[in-house]
């Protein structure tokens, strides 16, 4: 089970990062553009997933396209889920409660390569 120190300790491990608190919630950051940020459920996202609607810790995260998305929402791990509020927008909600660390880390580093300029992601890439 992930929890947000997790979050924060990989996101923050990564080059040219910050966390801010913007509405309410943790936000982090790379070079001023967002990649993964809490993301409690909304009245109207309760509203359109019903009795289906998750609890617990939701992260919200960026993917580099729609196609990658549509791909984490076929995982069958049931991981990651999305709202309406997301349609048509590139990020995915994980179930934090649900999601191991390996499979933490990946999108977290994932979002943040989505997001980093390409410099700094080529840079990062070709130090691991």
């Amino acid at each position: 089970m992930a929890t947000w120190d997790d979050v924060a300790s990989i996101a923050l491990g990564l080059p040219d990062t910050t966390e801010e608190l913007a509405w309410g919630s943790r936000h982090w950051k790379v070079h001023g553009k967002g990649f993964v940020w809490e993301r409690p459920l909304r009245k109207s996202d309760l509203k359109a997933l019903g009795d289906g609607a998750p609890e617990g810790p939701i992260l919200g995260a960026r993917v580099e396209h729609l196609v990658a998305k549509e791909a984490l929402l076929a995982d069958p791990s049931g991981v990651f889920f999305t709202t309406p509020h997301f349609d048509g927008y590139p990020a995915v909600l994980v179930l934090l409660d649900e999601i191991d660390g390996d499979g933490l880390d990946e999108v977290i580093v994932e979002a943040w390569l989505a997001r980093a300029p390409k410099r700094l992601a080529d840079d990062y890439l070709a130090s691991r």
